[in-house]
């Protein structure tokens, strides 16, 4: 999005406005059913006769439109998280780093990720908890995940509340395991973040002691 590259910026922008404007249960049963709109598929090389058909139907299977549809959702959110850490980084230190002389990967890795990654991490890691909670959703497309298992086990002891119990308990145990490396990432990115203007105060007093002497 902040592209300089208008149509780049463009399409970002309306790619983000979409998917994050509309339920992802909605999309998820728009790709389930997107052999409706697009019966047959054609890949192959642009103007050239080139390329093999493809049955929609036959590859667009509960699986795939639960992978296309949450990935695609997933990828907007996450694209705005990572735009928004590092818009956070102060023009201040991008321009230290170019008057240091460092290149545009080593500025990138030295000075932008370090202090971007403390805001980035807790989104990200907030943002995947809520898509593996999310997966839940896929049960309406017949994808064999943790819900339909518990709904298929109660339609059939009729034991409703204490498969639900269950089910919410390995989600919650599940939950809980993916935030144990979210919180040593920061921890990790904390440190690195407190330790850069030690190393760029370090830097000043270098060149103002060359310059002394």
């Amino acid at each position: 999005r902040p592209s300089p590259v208008k149509p780049l910026s463009t399409a970002a922008s309306l790619y983000i406005t979409l998917f994050r404007g509309t339920p992802v249960l909605v999309q998820l049963i728009f790709w389930f059913n997107i052999s409706a709109l697009y019966p047959d598929l054609r890949i192959g090389i642009p103007f050239t006769d080139l390329g093999v058909a493809v049955d929609t139907n036959a590859i667009m299977g509960p699986i795939t439109a639960a992978l296309v549809g949450l990935t695609l959702n997933e990828a907007a959110y996450m694209a705005e998280i990572i735009r928004g850490g590092f818009s956070a980084v102060g023009k201040g230190q991008i321009e230290a780093a170019d008057s240091l002389g460092m290149s545009a990967g080593t500025r990138m890795r030295k000075v932008i990720i370090p202090q971007a990654m403390p805001s980035i991490i807790p989104a990200t890691g907030n943002q995947v908890i809520g898509m593996f909670k999310g997966t839940s959703l896929v049960s309406v497309l017949g994808v064999a995940e943790l819900l339909q298992s518990a709904q298929l086990i109660y339609a059939r002891t009729y034991e409703t509340i204490p498969l639900l119990i269950v089910a919410s308990l390995w989600y919650l145990v599940m939950t809980l395991l993916l935030s144990y490396p979210q919180s040593k990432l920061e921890q990790k990115y904390n440190r690195a973040s407190s330790n850069l203007p030690r190393k760029a105060k370090a830097v000043q007093l270098t060149d103002a002691e060359g310059a002394a002497r």
